[in-house]
This record gives C-alpha cells, structure tokens and sequence, in this order.
C-alpha cells in the first residue's frame, strides 16, 4: 500500500515537474535587437513606431519585463552607426532582431544567416536580393515593406494636381541610403511622360549637396520636389522643409511628419501600423515559425495629408477634389 502510495506521488511530482517545466519554458525571457536605420530615440515617429510595436507585442501577450527584453538601437541614417549596433546586436546573440531601412537590412544579411529578422519599412526586398521573393522569402529574413512602384507614380500626380504650373519634378534621394530609387526612376518617368512633366533627379548624400539641389530646382519658374522615403531624408527632414519653405517649393514626400513640420504635402503608408503589424510575425517566429515560411507583406493603411497653411503661402488654390480624398489637413 505504502509502495502503491509512493508510486503515485512520484509520478504526480514527474506530471508536476512537467507542467512547471513548460512555464518557465514560456516565461523564460526572450531577446529581441531592435534597430531602427533612420531616426533618434526622442524623434516624434521613431517614438510612435517604438510604440506601435509595443503595443503590438502587448496584445499578443509579450510583456517587456517580464517574458520579453528589447535592445533599441537608433542609427539616424548614419553608415558608422550602422556598422556598429548590427555588429553589437549580432554579437550578442539576440532571439531575433526587427530591422528597419535597406542599409540596416543589408548589414545584417551580411552578418548572419542564423539569427531570425523581421524587417520593417523596407522598399523593394526583392530587387536588392535581401529575400529571395515576396511570397518565399527563403533563408532567415521576412518582414513588411513600405512602397510600391505605384506610389512613386502616384506622388508625381498629387503633384501636378496640387500644382499645376509645376513643369519639371526632381526626385531628392540619397543613393547610398535608397539604392532603389535609381531603379524606381523608371516608373516615375512613365507618369511625367503621362502628365506633360519633365522629371529630373538630384542624388545627395549630405545637407550641402541637398541645399544646392533644392537651389538648382527654385533656379528656374516650375519646378517640384519629391523628397525620396529614405533613411537620410527622415533624418534631415527638418532642415529640409526649412530649405523648402526658403525657396518657395511645393512639394511631396511619403511621411506625414514633411506636412506637419511645415512641408506641403504627403502621401504613403501608415508607418506606425507596419511596425504594430511586424509584432505578429515576432510572436509567430517566437513560437517556432520559420521566417522562411511567412511571405513579406505590404503596406494596407495609407495617409495622404495636405498642409493648407503652406499650400496658402505658396499661392496654391487646393482643389476640392484633394481635400476630399486628404486624412488629415493642417490649417
């Protein structure tokens, strides 16, 4: 009887061991590098997007303190800075790193090919052999992507429908940061050829160069900017809008905070809603998934916001057409 009893206590005590095994299994803290490539720690869209992930991580059940540890690192579209944290992050051997812009990505695919990325706000994957396809990524990256083709030929018709007087768009990118964009141009060429617009590009790569651009653009009557979505443009785009309201430029770019900072207008994704998404394939990889198996994803949450202050400055009569189709518009 006695033997009995023992019998059945040691294999409530194994049953009990067991299911105390897997809890801390599930509690026990997972690592995740967090790098973003374009903007500071106290910069207003880098603090949203932190946000957005967090909560993301939240509702599925990811507490930071308590099963969860995230690294930030913020490279404000520094090269240097770049290097640096993808080699810190990599080396230290993370559970998972959440990379943001082509240069970041690109670092990190050259660094490992163990450690499981998820990437956000990244154009055109493909075209710079990042994944193998949207639908396969293949290998250890998947993640979200910010544009398509077709959002850089929309840009060109807000443009002239904003501005109609405007005769040549110049596309400011930085080749270093927006590699893409070199092959991007054709389909912006298509839509100028479509609406009677010259389009040029001014490739920069600091703040003098920028400057002699935008320079170049204000020179003679009719020109426009597009301001490429890229690691360097976020990171300057103070001085930038600066620069576009001292010469007078009506203007286009994909991030909300151009209009909001005192910039004419934008058009793109909602950036915060792709890193909330992103937490969903984190928690997925967490839990055994594959990044392999989880095919990239686009953007599916657009803004378009007009800045009606500045479009008055600029001697610009919005149609009522744009207000209309405008999320937001700052008066």
């Amino acid at each position: 009887m006695k033997r009995r009893a023992f019998i059945v206590g040691l294999g409530g005590g194994v049953l009990g061991y067991a299911v105390a095994a897997r809890a801390q299994q599930y509690e026990r803290v997972r690592r995740i590098g967090f790098l973003l490539g374009a903007t500071e720690e106290n910069d207003a869209e880098s603090q949203a997007r932190v946000a957005a992930f967090r909560q993301g991580l939240e509702s599925l059940g990811w507490i930071e303190g308590r099963n969860i540890r995230i690294d930030y690192r913020f490279a404000a579209g520094d090269a240097d800075r770049i290097h640096a944290y993808v080699s810190e992050l990599v080396n230290s051997a993370p559970d998972l790193i959440v990379a943001n812009t082509s240069p970041v990505l690109a670092a990190l695919k050259q660094m490992t090919s163990t450690i499981p990325i998820v990437f956000a706000v990244v154009n055109d994957p493909v075209g710079q052999g990042l994944v193998a396809s949207l639908a396969r990524p293949g290998g250890n990256i998947t993640g979200f992507t910010l544009l398509e083709f077709e959002v850089v030929g929309k840009w060109m018709e807000l443009l002239k429908e904003i501005a109609p007087q405007v005769k040549r768009a110049t596309l400011l990118f930085n080749p270093v940061t927006a590699p893409y964009y070199a092959n991007w141009l054709r389909q912006l060429i298509a839509t100028s050829n479509k609406l009677a617009t010259e389009l040029t590009s001014a490739p920069v790569q600091n703040m003098a160069e920028v400057e002699t651009a935008l320079a170049a653009v204000a020179r003679d009557p009719g020109g426009g900017l597009i301001i490429a979505a890229d690691a360097f443009m976020a990171a300057n785009r103070g001085p930038i809008t600066g620069l576009l309201e001292h010469y007078r430029l009506p203007s286009i770019a994909a991030a909300r905070l151009y209009p909001v900072e005192g910039g004419l207008m934008s058009y793109g994704p909602d950036t915060a809603d792709i890193f909330r998404r992103s937490a969903a394939y984190v928690d997925r990889i967490l839990k055994g998934e594959m990044p392999a198996d989880l095919p990239v994803q686009a953007p599916d949450k657009f803004e378009f916001v007009i800045n009606l202050k500045t479009a008055k400055a600029l001697g610009l009569d919005v149609p009522a057409t744009l207000l209309a189709q405008a999320h937001e518009v700052i008066e």
